[in-house]
Order: structure tokens, then sequence, then C-alpha cells
């Protein structure tokens, strides 16, 4: 096994729309798994769990309902990832192979933060936050330093973690910016948790008394976020951060984001009764990346990627029924809150198109 680079990634799908620090944070979660001719590469891993891409080599597939394929790295056929519908049934290398593993729910949680903070390059370097009510003044931050901050390990275990993905486009937007002078004590040792910072200018130093003596325990710059006890705990703050340098922090109430904690009530319609109602005229829609939907989508769907949704407002029709989905539901329950706000009938499929596979819906 050996490293992965952020290049070998890029010419993946749907990996390629990621940013380049979300493909440096995805390069180091993965590694290149060499395996030998004449080998099932999925009889030992456990495929349902994971995302496998073929690097080299050549492999050929059975799948559900008979027939076989052959695939070969460098084509576009092996540019998506190797397990999808219909099932593979079994598998076995014709020549040695690499392949990448990637977590599939860990890149569906990346897909689903970008995609809710799509950069807008017409506002010279600062991103639109797409909710169903814009504040009157936005957050003017760049989504670089804010996507340093939402990293895997925060948003898969961390404060963000159990955050309702359709309240995650409206957690943007609470943040507050605010200047910081030099010396100024931001959080202090002993004190109640009431926000979390984000730096986005600046720099700050963490101490912490010890024994009556006050020790260094880090020095933070633009990107870096501390405070997130406030969030997840009723514990008092642990240590002091003080401004080493004028800045500027993007500041989150404690209050606001336990408020959107909260499941916010959506029509969520099992795949069964999804199928129904598309029967009845109802309009599949598809919310991931045009390079998602073309490999595998429900019949006649239609395909508005989550991150242009707003500009799909004036041309839905508000007289028709809207079936919403994504891979695993988290897209796509965001899409169904914005769409919802403004008036469309829409249906979440329970579960996205994972669930949906797992009930022999058919694409």
């Amino acid at each position: 096994m050996s490293a992965v680079s952020p290049d070998i990634l890029r010419a993946f799908e749907p990996l390629s729309v990621l940013s380049e620090a979300r493909l440096k944070e995805f390069a180091d979660l993965c590694y290149l798994e060499h395996v030998g001719a004449g080998v099932d590469p999925f009889r030992v891993k456990a495929s349902s769990e994971q995302l496998s891409f073929l690097v080299e080599g050549e492999l050929r597939i059975g799948v559900e309902g008979g027939g076989t394929k052959t695939i070969r790295a460098g084509t576009p056929e092996a540019r998506v990832a190797l397990v999808r519908d219909p099932p593979i049934t079994e598998a076995r290398t014709l020549t040695e192979v690499q392949l990448i593993r990637i977590d599939r729910d860990l890149l569906d949680i990346m897909l689903t933060w970008d995609q809710l903070a799509a950069f807008d390059a017409t506002r010279t370097g600062r991103f639109k936050i797409l909710s169903s009510a814009l504040p009157s003044d936005p957050v003017p931050s760049n989504w670089n330093v804010m996507s340093g901050v939402f990293s895997v390990r925060n948003l898969h275990t961390g404060a963000f973690a159990n955050l309702p993905p359709a309240h995650i486009g409206e957690l943007l937007n609470r943040f507050n910016r605010v200047e910081a002078k030099l010396g100024q004590v931001v959080i202090r040792e002993g004190e109640e948790g009431d926000f979390y910072y984000v730096i986005e200018s600046g720099r700050a130093q963490v101490t912490r008394t010890v024994g009556g003596v006050t020790v260094t325990l880090a020095d933070l710059k633009s990107g870096d976020a501390f405070g997130e006890e406030a969030l997840v705990s009723e514990a008092k703050r642990n240590a002091t951060v003080t401004m080493k340098l004028d800045g500027v922090l993007l500041r989150l109430a404690k209050l606001d984001f336990i408020a959107l904690l909260k499941e916010p009530l959506l029509n969520k319609v099992s795949p069964a009764k999804a199928r129904e109602k598309a029967a009845a005229g109802a309009q599949w829609m598809d919310v991931r990346y045009p390079s998602e939907y073309q490999y595998d989508h429900m019949t006649g769907a239609i395909n508005v990627p989550l991150a242009e949704i707003r500009n799909a407002f004036s041309v839905l029709d508000k007289g028709r029924e809207y079936l919403i989905y994504c891979q695993s539901g988290r897209r796509s329950a965001a899409a169904a809150f914005l769409l919802a706000h403004r008036g469309f009938k829409v249906y979440l499929l329970d579960g996205g198109l994972w669930a949906a596979k797992t009930d022999n819906v058919s694409l």
C-alpha cells in the first residue's frame, strides 16, 4: 500500500469537483491498494460502505441480472466508482491492479457542505450562502477559510456532525464578523462558553494556567477555530485565547447552533411511495453533480445540482409535485428545504438512492 496524491483523486468523479483543500484532506485518508491478477478485489473489503476506484490495471465484473463487462484504468468507464447500480455479483482482476477505496459516507458529507457553500467569483473572492432567506448583512468571508474549519473530523464526528443537512446553509449565515485587536482576550479560562470562533485574519495564542504558571498551548492562524466545546457541552472554558495581531473573527453563538440542531419538518416518502407518486405524474429531481447524475439516476429525472437550486426557482412549476433525491438524502434534504420555503410541492426520497437501490426501486 502507498500514499495517494490529490492529482490521482482529481481524475475520478465526483472527486474532481472538490477543492484542492478537500482533495488533500481525502488524500491523507486514502491509500493505493495493490491487488494481484486473478483475484476478486471485493472478496474481503466491504464494498457497501466504500467506493472503489480503478487507478491501474484491468478487471472483469459480473452484474446483477447477468452479463459481464471489462473495465480498464484510464477509460471513461473507470472514472466512476466500480460498485454502483446494478450491483456487482462477481469480480476478477485480469492484470495486477491498483485501487483507491474511499468511505462513501465521508465523501457524501464533503459534497453536501461544499455544494451548500458554492463559491461566487463575481463577488471578488466572497461566497454566497444558499438559504431560504439571506440576511441583510451576510458574512463577507472566503469559503476557503471556512472549508478549512469544516474538516472531515468536524463534520463526521465533531461539533457539526449532528447538524441536519437542511440547516447547513443557515448555519453559515449565522456567523457574525467581528474585529479583534492586538492583546484582546477573546475567551478566558474558567468562563462560560458562549461562542465558537474562526480566525479569518490575524493570529492568536492559546494559554492555560498550570500550577499558577501561564503555559502556552498553541498559536492560531487564519483558518483555525477555537471554542468548539461551547457548541456541544456545558463545560467552562479550559483555556484563554488572546490576539497576537489585529484581525477579524467569525463568531457563531451557541444558542444559534443549538436552535439549528432541530430537524426541520420535511415531507419524506419511502422509495415505494415515491415510485407511486412518479407514476402519477410527480417529477424526479436529482440534486447531485452532473458527473454523478449521468451514470445512475431515476428514470425521467431532471438534474438540478444543489449549488444551482436557487437559479431554478423561476423556471420550476409550482403546480407540480417534485420528488427530490441525491445519493444518501443529505443534499436532497437541503434542496427540499429551500424549495419548500419558496412554495414548491416537494417530497424527499427518504435515504436517497442508496435506500432506493436496497428497496429495488428501478432507476
